[in-house]
């Protein structure tokens, strides 16, 4: 892995979160693709209103310009994640890992990677790799020029609030997420042991609520499943929010007592 630079400035509000806590337990928190922690900072700080230590990093090419992500791939997301992970154990020996859509892939793969933590909550998780098909096709696109298309962020019901994700996809790293995350990411659902708190959104625009179904059927350990009515795939800012936070921090409560 390369050190990705990013070239431009960061978003306002998408800046990393930190938080000392004052007990033994710890709260890892990853944002989605083309996102940042922008969406996911108020479900951090509910963690932190509630005692705990807290990490949510900025991954790399996120939160500054699009640009920035297109060399960007799977394995520069995840040894982000793994980074912010190591940080908060160094703090709290009783961890749960949060995350929305790809944040929800680098939570059920930092669970794999790491048996030891103690729950994982998942929001509207990006778990299924795509057909062979479909990773070709984004190839032919790529090979034929294409770096970016339409944008999927600020997917929300709620006309007041607007995510401040890209307003492109930049396809590589698409295909990374897709090839070189979900594809051997997939195989390990019933491997994972720990409890899974898991939020779907009936209605959700970027990723399908079977891909929820998918991870629930498959997965190793117990799951409690939330259907979400009234909020679309960025549901960390969206109607049922504080159904969210209120359950997370729960959730964290129980694993961890």
């Amino acid at each position: 892995r390369k050190d990705v630079t990013m070239t431009a400035p960061t978003i306002p509000g998408a800046e990393a979160y930190s938080h000392i806590g004052n007990g033994d337990v710890g709260v890892l928190v990853l944002h989605g693709f083309t996102g940042n922690p922008g969406s996911m900072r108020a479900l951090a700080e509910a963690c932190a209103t509630a005692g705990f230590h807290v990490e949510l990093p900025q991954l790399a090419g996120h939160g500054t310009a699009m640009e920035d992500m297109i060399p960007t791939r799977w394995a520069d997301w995840s040894a982000d994640a793994e980074k912010a992970y190591q940080v908060l154990s160094k703090r709290a020996t009783k961890i749960v890992v949060m995350g929305l859509s790809m944040g929800g892939a680098l939570t059920l793969w930092m669970a794999a990677q790491h048996p030891e933590a103690h729950g994982i909550v998942c929001i509207n998780p990006a778990t299924q790799p795509q057909p062979q098909e479909v990773i070709d096709m984004l190839q032919g696109m790529i090979d034929g020029g294409t770096v970016t298309m339409d944008g999927i962020g600020s997917d929300i019901a709620d006309p007041n609030v607007h995510e401040s994700a890209y307003s492109g996809t930049p396809l590589a790293a698409m295909k990374s997420f897709l090839s070189e995350g979900l594809g051997p990411l997939a195989p390990r659902y019933p491997s994972i042991k720990m409890p899974m708190l898991l939020y779907t959104s009936v209605q959700d625009h970027v990723v399908q609520p079977s891909d929820s179904d998918a991870v629930a059927a498959t997965y190793g350990g117990p799951v409690e499943r939330v259907m979400l009515e009234r909020s679309y795939h960025v549901a960390t800012q969206d109607y049922d929010k504080d159904i969210i936070f209120a359950g997370a921090v729960a959730f964290v409560h129980r694993v961890t007592a």
